[in-house]
Formats: C-alpha cells, structure tokens, sequence
C-alpha cells in the first residue's frame, strides 16, 4: 500500500512514500487551421528523486511531428511544435516513481514570488487580506486559515471562468475552477507578504480528472502545497509546471496562427490506496 508518510519526526508534516509509483498520461487533439507555433507543458517536471520513464509521440495527420525541448523553472519542460495546417494528436505517458527532493530556495524565487502578477493581484487584495487574516503569525496557521477562507467562499463550478478572469475577478464571482482557487490563494498570501506561485500538477485522485493547479508558499525554508478545492490528496500530487501564475503554466499555447483544441484527456493514478490530507497539515509536492 502506498500512503503518505510522517517525516522528520513532525506529526504536521507529510511527504510522499519515497518508494512509490505514479502512473499519468494526457492525450491532446488539436486542429491546426494555420501554420503556428504551439507550446505544449505535459510533462512531469524534471526534479532530482523523481524516476521517470515517458513516452511523448506527436502526429500531424498522421506522420511523426518534432518537438524542441525547453527547460522551465523549478524543473518545468516546454516543448515547441511547428504545425502546418492539419489535425494533430499529442499523446503523453509516464510511470513516475520515487519523491522530489527539495529543492533550494534562491532569493530570486523569494522576490519574483512577492510580486503581484497578470492573474494573482496582491496588490488590489492587500486589504482584504489584511483584514481577514490579521493577528496570525504562525506560517501553518496562515496556510490553513487562507485555505479555508477561500474554499468557504467560493463555489467550484466547471466552465463558470474565463481565461482572462484574475484573482480580483474570481472573488467578485464567488466561484470558478482550480486556476481560479490558486490564484486567489497566491494573491491573498503575496498581499500577506508571503511568497507564493501556482504549479500546474497532475493530481491521482482528482474527479473530474483533469489537469490540476495549486497554490505553493514559502514557508520555513520550503515551499508547501496549498488546495482550496479539496479535490485530490497533496502528498500524491506530480509537477508539471511553475510560475507566477497561470500565465506562465498553461498546458497548451499558440502562436502566429488559430488552432482549436478539441479534446482533452488526463489520467493519473497511484498504485495502492491514495494518501490521506488534512488541511492544516504542511505537504511538498513530491
């Protein structure tokens, strides 16, 4: 059975079972209208303790179509595609296998992570955090406490955002999807003085399964998992992406020419029973 595990001797503090297997695969249809530059984020990040083996296969009616590889932040891989006009499948797999070490902490992580950015707003919620949240010191407490404000107070409701809608826009709203939750989380935490940056992820456990996003903050020395939805056990989440927002982790992107996306399928799952979550509890992507 693999479960989360209690590390480091602090009954608060939950990791993956470093001797786990994590299945996860995306298949993507795209329709190419124009010739254009499309960028694809599917693959688990590349993070030292992580085993991956993977297989990325990209068509174009039908004949092989090659991708450039870019390594992103924190472990994050691009890859780039120049499409002629034509329907194009990209199917995505991988066992992954043991847990992430953690990773340093640079002080340009700490200051990139401060400032308020296109989707997570700091700056305009600095009052509303101050108010909601005044009087906590403690970096667990403040994690917990922000959690369950924003999961009180929202409504997860498929389709109800659009791409362009912020953090400012979604608490207007009372409601969106897991982008919309983690960039209210990272804007609330940045107003609060606390770094903090969106990682897309695949999620075992997520229904409806899809692509995933959660909020991370500097706490301790270490970046810790925040998920107002409560849709999927921390411990068991796999990186995919991170950045500032969702700006910088969007799985798909186009340029210079229109592409429609069609269909989307994600999987993620774990051998064994899921691990268990409690909200106050201090979880690493792992």
């Amino acid at each position: 059975m693999l479960a989360g595990v209690r590390v480091g001797g602090c009954p608060h503090t939950w990791a993956m079972d470093a001797h786990s297997s994590r299945r996860v695969s995306a298949r993507l249809v795209l329709t190419a209208h124009e010739a254009a530059e499309v960028i694809l984020q599917v693959t688990v990040a590349a993070m030292a303790g992580l085993q991956a083996e993977e297989d990325l296969t990209i068509r174009r009616d039908g004949q092989p179509v090659k991708a450039t590889e870019v390594a992103m932040t924190h472990g994050g891989r691009a890859h780039l595609l120049a499409l002629d006009p034509g329907r194009v499948s990209v199917e995505y797999g991988a066992i992954v296998r043991g847990a992430a070490l953690t990773p340093e902490v640079t002080e340009a992580d700490r200051v990139t992570y401060l400032r308020p950015s296109r989707y997570a707003e700091s700056d305009r919620l600095a009052a509303v955090a101050r108010a909601e949240f005044a009087g906590i010191r403690s970096g667990k407490e403040l994690l917990a406490s922000v959690s369950s404000w924003v999961g009180t107070r929202l409504s997860y409701v498929p389709g109800s955002s659009r791409p362009i809608d912020g953090a400012v826009e979604t608490l207007l709203l009372r409601q969106g999807v897991c982008r919309d939750y983690a960039h209210l989380v990272v804007a609330l935490l940045r107003a609060l003085d606390v770094p903090a940056r969106l990682a897309a992820v695949y999620a075992p456990g997520l229904e409806p399964m899809d692509f995933h996003a959660v909020a991370e903050a500097l706490v301790g020395g270490q970046w810790r998992v925040v998920d107002a939805t409560l849709l999927a056990p921390r411990a068991g989440l796999i990186r995919i992406a991170t950045g500032r927002d969702a700006a910088d982790t969007a799985f798909m992107s186009s340029y210079g020419g229109a592409v429609d996306l069609n269909e989307v399928q994600v999987t993620a799952t774990i051998d064994g029973t899921l691990p268990g979550d409690d909200v106050s509890a201090l979880v690493s992507i792992s």
